[in-house]
């Protein structure tokens, strides 16, 4: 049997993951998501959960960002995910169309898949078949696209500097060696920055074809520090050169894992490997400030030449680090006629061979 009691967002406990945190409520209510939390009763130890509502026309998503943090046994995620997600609808409204899980949990498949050396998961309606086994309504629908990642790298940053070092391929140790020497600094900044890195940003975006982030998404993770006094906060970098800034990073801190949000660099003198140095920077100050892990985000689950995260799977593989491959997003549609509407225009948003051009360019 499993419950789900009300609570506030401030309420939430500790965890070391960001997006479950009271600040986290707090930056998504900034952006104009309700925020919501619930104490999970159950015979298993689940914690609670934030849940974020999302408005989607005249009706909302319910947004569970990396959660539940707490994964039962692999052969019952779907069990569990169905008792959770019909609990959850009892306390939602009926405005709700269907609920959006991004699962922290290890892939049922991550063992096989590093077995076999698989460059990618199986395909949706594979995994839709194994994760509805043993379920009552087999309603637990794969996610169009992953909201943060399904494959991660994460770098231990426990131990020595030199253990670290070691760890990372030649080419990385010598990258931030090169960046030292031809004078690159980084610089630990505050929000007053904010412009310079959002500048930055959007010059990457155009250059990597992505849609970016306005500036008031930036400024509103700032300002939730001061409002939200639990262990969770930001770390701003700039790498400089002269009076040029290079590459820019945001990296937030919950308990004991760092995680690099955003990050920002700029087209010209590529050759002095800021990114590098700024990323070996930020591990070292994440150390002093207690955390053991630093993540470092999207990355294809092995080497594929095809893969939209292949570059990122080459340069954040040199820090060394391990691929934490994860049971990424699903659904639980509640109703079914909007969230087939709601798919059909997801599709066609996400898929650049739609029409002429991509959508997030």
């Amino acid at each position: 049997m499993l419950d789900l009691t009300s609570k506030k967002t401030d309420r939430l406990l500790p965890t070391d993951i960001l997006y479950q945190t009271p600040y986290w409520a707090q930056v998504k209510s900034r952006q104009g998501l309700e925020s919501l939390a619930f104490d999970i009763v159950s015979a298993g130890p689940w914690g609670d959960v934030l849940v974020l509502l999302k408005p989607c026309g005249k009706r909302k998503i319910a947004i569970v960002p990396q959660g539940p943090e707490h994964a039962p046994r692999e052969e019952d995620y779907g069990i569990f995910l169905e008792d959770f997600s019909l609990s959850l609808a009892r306390n939602l409204s009926a405005e709700v169309a269907f609920i959006r899980y991004d699962l922290p949990w290890k892939s049922p498949y991550a063992d096989e898949m590093r077995e076999k050396g698989w460059s990618a998961f199986p395909e949706p309606r594979l995994r839709e078949l194994r994760m509805n086994m043993g379920t009552r309504f087999w309603n637990i629908r794969k996610s169009f696209e992953d909201m943060t990642v399904a494959s991660s790298l994460v770098v231990d940053i426990a131990g020595s500097e030199n253990g670290i070092l070691e760890r990372m391929k030649p080419k990385t140790r010598y990258n931030i060696g090169l960046a030292q020497r031809k004078g690159v600094t980084i610089h630990e900044v505050t929000a007053e920055s904010l412009p310079d890195f959002h500048a930055l940003y959007c010059q990457t975006a155009r250059r990597n074809g992505f849609k970016p982030c306005g500036h008031i998404h930036f400024a509103a993770m700032f300002q939730c520090l001061a409002s939200t006094p639990d262990h969770s906060e930001l770390m701003f970098l700039l790498a400089r050169h002269g009076r040029d800034i290079l590459a820019g990073a945001i990296v937030g801190i919950s308990g004991k894992a760092a995680n690099f949000l955003y990050g920002a660099s700029s087209n010209t003198k590529r050759n002095l490997m800021a990114p590098s140095l700024m990323h070996w920077t930020a591990m070292l100050l994440a150390r002093e400030k207690g955390c053991v892990t630093y993540e470092m985000g999207a990355v294809s689950p092995g080497l594929d030449d095809s893969s939209p995260f292949h570059g990122l799977y080459r340069f954040k593989t040199g820090f060394g680090g391990r691929i934490e491959l994860r049971s990424g997003s699903w659904d639980y549609p509640i109703d079914h006629e909007a969230y087939r509407t709601f798919c059909n225009a997801e599709s066609l948003y996400r898929d650049p061979h739609a029409s002429g051009t991509r959508k997030d360019s």
